[in-house]
């Protein structure tokens, strides 16, 4: 009710003063009281006449929507003008500050590493981030509005958007060579979903070879219990001879010794899996792996091939070190020299090679003259329990294990392992370390003070430990 008083006021006024101009002039006619009535008519049309302009501009203003300000009348006019931009930029700043947080979470939503699709009461694509996009092989912006049905026809996805029960999610093939994806819908507001997606390619591949690696690790434990089960009976049941009781307690402690050998792989690549990456403060002397591999090598060669433990340029190459652990290191390099002497007949020779490029890298290369491996074969030899040729393999008392053990080492030094082989021609297979955690014996005389210093850039030196 503030504006309706000064408004009547205004009017009351305007007329006031029109009657009384219109009385003193109507009183120069002797027509006073004419006049007065002609001179109020005329203040209320006057008035109503500038009422009139000012709502018609204001009305202008509210139809134009060119941001400019609002009419700076005065009195009811410019008074609804003012109330109504600022009410009108009150809302422009929240619909502003809606669109952005609405922008924030769609941001959000694209981010996600899981597929987000939204669909309408009659199942078309309102909107898709990139990933539930990539999911089902869609174009966010060219299949807006489209069924989703008619561009996903996968079967068990179309029957199951049809059924209408989404309790469980959903598996099939992706589009294209895109694996498996995984896709839960759930329904909200007014027939409304909401599809989630997700690649379960790597998950599958996962499980599967863990039950893989159940399933191989149950068959070579199973392998030789059965035999020593059988000595077993066979020595309780029969009468051997002393020389046939010998042979069978010989054959009993290699199965014995398989398993063994097995299950310290097992655990081997366990502690790996599951124990931090070694650090990079404690140097580890190259020449004191290879003196102790050696040793090994030359027991389980037994003189029957010829062992080549690198060649010496220079007293001082002795010398060379690699940050982190001792014992992994040991073990990937053991693993590197008993399979060459294991699948190299005998008269063939192993190379042990230690060398250190021009840009820093170390390299240990385990070159034999051996059998050789199939082309087919190189990518998978990293595979636990991969074997070429099983029964041989076997009959050369390995696990299956071995690579696989030198690959996490590898790898858990920052480094990786390399192989290159030809039927018939050997194979050769190299560790490389990254020049952050090799120390040249150039740049360092004691390897055990721990001294991080940049390694020398020196090509080709091998070193000699006999």
């Amino acid at each position: 009710m503030g504006w309706l008083i000064p408004r009547l006021l205004g009017a009351l006024l305007s007329v006031l003063l029109a009657g009384t101009l219109g009385r003193v002039i109507g009183g120069m006619f002797h027509w006073p009281v004419a006049g007065a009535l002609a001179g109020a008519m005329v203040g209320a049309f006057a008035y109503s006449l500038i009422d009139a302009l000012r709502g018609q501009r204001f009305m202008e203003w509210l139809r134009s929507q060119d941001g400019n300000p609002a009419p700076r009348d005065a009195g009811f006019w410019g008074e609804v003008g003012y109330r109504v931009e600022r009410s009108m930029r009150a809302l422009e700043r929240q619909v502003i500050n809606e669109r952005i947080r609405l922008e924030q979470f769609l941001s959000a939503i694209e981010a996600s590493p899981n597929g987000v699709m939204l669909l309408d009461e009659n199942d078309q694509i309102v909107w898709c981030n990139s990933v539930g996009a990539d999911h089902f092989g869609l174009d966010p912006q060219r299949d807006r509005m489209q069924a989703i049905t008619n561009l996903v026809r996968a079967p068990i996805f179309v029957a199951y958007m049809q059924a209408g029960v989404f309790d469980e999610a959903v598996s099939f093939p992706g589009p294209g060579a895109r694996g498996t994806v995984s896709v839960l819908v759930k329904a909200y507001g007014d027939g409304m979903k909401l599809i989630l997606s997700q690649d379960i390619t790597e998950r599958e591949r996962n499980d599967s070879m863990r039950r893989g690696f159940v399933a191989n690790v149950s068959h070579e434990i199973r392998t030789p219990l059965t035999v020593l089960s059988g000595f077993i009976e066979t020595m309780s049941s029969l009468q051997l001879t002393e020389v046939e009781r010998r042979r069978v307690i010989e054959l009993m402690a290699q199965q014995a010794q398989r398993m063994q050998l097995l299950v310290g792989d097992l655990l081997t690549l366990a502690q790996l899996e599951g124990s931090p990456r070694p650090g990079s403060d404690r140097w580890v002397s190259v020449r004191q792996l290879l003196m102790q591999v050696h040793a090994s090598a030359e027991a389980l060669s037994a003189g029957r091939h010829t062992l080549v433990f690198g060649s010496l340029s220079t007293a001082d190459n002795a010398n060379d070190s690699i940050a982190g652990a001792d014992q992994e290191l040991h073990s990937a390099i053991a693993n590197l020299v008993n399979n060459a002497i294991r699948y190299t007949p005998a008269g063939g020779s192993v190379h042990v090679l230690w060398s250190i490029h021009s840009d820093g890298v170390g390299e240990l290369e385990v070159r034999d003259t051996g059998i050789g491996i199939a082309k087919e074969h190189l990518p998978r030899l990293t595979e636990r329990f991969y074997r070429v040729d099983g029964s041989r393999s076997r009959d050369t008392g390995g696990t299956g294990l071995g690579l696989s053990i030198v690959k996490h080492v590898a790898q858990r030094h920052g480094g990786e392992l390399e192989i290159t082989s030809e039927p018939g021609q050997g194979s050769s297979f190299k560790l490389l370390f990254p020049a952050a955690r090799v120390r040249s014996a150039a740049k360092s005389t004691d390897p055990a003070e721990g001294d991080a210093s940049a390694p020398a850039s020196v090509d080709n030196r091998h070193v000699d430990i006999t």
